[in-house]
């Protein structure tokens, strides 16, 4: 073979292998401007859009489920982004996406809606993000750790003593878990 054939057979080869893997080694638009742990996050929400496909793609599941759920991605998507963009830091809380009909699945006694503002506290164990609007409304919820649990269920306890009210180490149906923290060794 001729050497310019062999270039020729090069550059052809490579344009392929280009076209063929274009998204290799790389994030998707915008997201190189998220630090390792949202560009993690991104990319599961990703993923699970794809198992959301496949399982459509093989009529495993209806349309109204997979119409629900490409939507809740999606607001957990917009809410993550918001989120790292207000923030400007590498970390987000554990998010939870539910429709009005569903809040039953996070919540004994679920809130109403119409009433929540964003940054309440609902039964110490969820903190309400916002609504996001993706087809359904649905309201992002951000779970508290361990810790400011704690912190919440001690300074209930505190306003509970001094205004008089009977001692009461956690609200009702509370639970309080703790865990270590982890410490950075430089």
């Amino acid at each position: 073979m001729s050497h310019t054939r062999l270039i020729r057979l090069a550059v052809i080869g490579s344009l392929i292998l280009s076209a063929a893997f274009p998204t290799l080694g790389q994030t998707s638009r915008g997201e190189a401007q998220f630090g390792p742990v949202v560009r993690a996050y991104l990319g599961y929400l990703r993923n699970e859009q794809e198992v959301v496909d496949d399982r459509a793609s093989r009529h495993e599941v209806n349309v109204a489920y997979y119409r629900r759920n490409s939507n809740r991605i999606r607001a957990l998507r917009q809410m993550a982004i918001q989120i790292a963009l207000e923030t400007q830091n590498d970390y987000l809380p554990e998010l939870e996406a539910v429709a009005s009909d569903e809040l039953g699945l996070l919540f004994d006694r679920p809130p109403r809606f119409q009433t929540l503002k964003v940054g309440d506290v609902v039964q110490t164990t969820f903190r309400y993000m916002g609504a996001v609007r993706s087809g359904d409304t649905f309201y992002v919820f951000a779970r508290l750790d361990p810790y400011e649990q704690a912190d919440l269920i001690q300074r209930v306890s505190v306003s509970e003593n001094a205004a008089g009210s009977p001692v009461s180490n956690r609200p009702s149906g509370a639970r309080v878990t703790t865990r270590a923290r982890r410490v950075s060794v430089p």
